[in-house]
């Protein structure tokens, strides 16, 4: 087998980096936008359909971050073991690996359909929103094998340094969401009208569409071919270091959506529009937080190739030439959203004080992007390096622990005014952020020798 990862082991660092964070946070976009699509559609069928849509992906979140999660692993197995010239290990990760999410999917589908139905009452939801948030939520579930399957095959592109095959399947997603929506929610010829239904069959459908064009991406690297179908099987071994790797990632995922809940309680406490103002806030945060995320895509896939072919040096640069990149986005991101901020906010509110509650949190959080940015690149280093243990005992802090007692201390024992709120959370950030540098950069000293 051929190694095709030569150029990540080879080509200019800043160049590899922009090549493959690029297409990621171009990709990242659409999906995010993809989102939006729906959350227009289900306002278009009731108040209940977006709310359905809300409580839905608060459940299938777990999916997510298991896949998320999973699929780093893969990525930085197959990164390390191609690195160190042994293709055939590779292979093994990759074929294993897609067999694995896809076991995954199944188990996940048995324990949703049994547990949703609770879940959902167990949230508030019950009468005609219970009905509908169920008939999203199994359409959704009957086609996890088909979201854990693309995570997957998505890991393996990503270890080859390809992000753009990813980018190109969202891009497509977004357009064909807006097509199949409204065909799907209120039938068109043979097409029967299917409501909420509808919008969890188009997104079903579109990831089904893209699992065979990825595929087919996936047979061009050689590492998946059907010479002997044992390939495919389970492997003790494999499975344990997919799991050993896996589930620190996959938990940072879960633990950040208990911490959201966390923080969204306290929020509440301020009142209906300061959870309004705080919502539209986040948003706009994360469209500016993109392009950072696409670099933490590229440390994973261009650090777990040299860690494993033991080009220490390059290693290092590229966590600090990420960090570097990084930080000049924080920097236009700052300025960017202090000049148009509140004319953002102004686009998805007129009410005068949930554009005050939203400005309040952006004055704060953009200055909380540098440490977003350490944070994003340590973890993907850690990954990378296959030493994912403490990611999970950051998240607990960050997400969890401090989160809970700044949040408690600001909003209840000092009933500070909301603004302290993103205060108390800037420095806990910061905390963690300069604690995973600190961390990954001592491990890196010890084992890049």
């Amino acid at each position: 087998m051929k190694n095709d990862t030569k150029h990540l082991l080879n080509d200019d660092i800043p160049s590899l980096l922009k090549q493959i964070a690029i297409p990621a946070s171009t990709g990242m976009f659409f999906n995010t936008m993809y989102n939006v699509v729906d959350t227009f559609y289900a306002g278009l069928i009731s108040t209940e359909a977006i709310s359905a849509l809300s409580l839905s992906f608060m459940i299938f979140f777990t999916v997510i971050g298991l896949g998320y999660g999973f699929s780093s692993a893969i990525t930085a197995l197959i990164g390390n073991a191609s690195g160190k010239n042994k293709y055939f290990l590779a292979s093994l990760y990759a074929h294993k690996g897609i067999f694995f999410m896809q076991l995954l999917a199944v188990l996940l589908t048995i324990i949703g359909f049994a547990t949703s139905p609770f879940l959902f009452k167990l949230l508030g939801a019950s009468g005609h929103y219970l009905d509908i948030s169920l008939d999203y939520m199994n359409v959704i579930l009957a086609g996890t094998i088909f979201f854990m399957t693309n995570f997957a095959l998505n890991a393996v592109l990503v270890s080859r340094g390809d992000t753009k095959t990813y980018r190109n399947s969202l891009i497509f997603g977004f357009f064909a969401n807006l097509i199949l929506n409204p065909l799907f929610i209120y039938g068109f010829a043979f097409i029967p009208a299917m409501g909420i239904k509808g919008i969890a069959l188009a997104t079903v459908l579109i990831q089904v569409i893209n699992a065979f064009y990825m595929f087919y991406k996936v047979l061009q690297t050689k590492l998946i071919h059907f010479e002997n179908v044992k390939y495919f099987f389970p492997h003790k071994k494999i499975y344990k270091d997919l799991i050993t790797q896996g589930i620190p990632s996959s938990m940072n995922m879960l633990i950040m959506a208990l911490g959201s809940i966390i923080l969204m309680y306290f929020v509440s406490l301020y009142g209906v529009k300061a959870v309004a103002g705080y919502g539209i806030g986040f948003r706009v945060e994360q469209l500016m937080l993109l392009p950072a995320l696409g670099l933490s895509s590229a440390v994973l896939s261009i650090v777990s190739n040299n860690f494993g072919a033991k080009k220490y040096d390059r290693v290092q640069e590229t966590v600090n030439k990420a960090l570097k990149y990084g930080f000049y986005i924080s920097t236009f991101g700052i300025v960017f959203l202090y000049i148009f901020g509140k004319l953002i906010i102004q686009q998805f509110d007129n009410d005068l004080e949930v554009i005050a509650y939203g400005f309040d949190y952006i004055l704060i959080e953009v200055w909380i992007f540098y440490g977003y940015v350490i944070l994003f690149v340590c973890i993907s280093t850690l990954q990378a390096i296959k030493r994912p243990k403490m990611i999970f005992y950051i998240a607990l802090y960050r997400q969890i622990i401090a989160k809970y007692l700044v949040a408690v201390i600001i909003v209840s024992w000092l009933a500070l005014d909301y603004i302290y709120l993103w205060v108390g959370v800037l420095i806990m950030i910061y905390s963690a952020a300069i604690f995973a540098y600190i961390y990954t950069q001592n491990l890196l000293k010890k084992l890049c020798v």
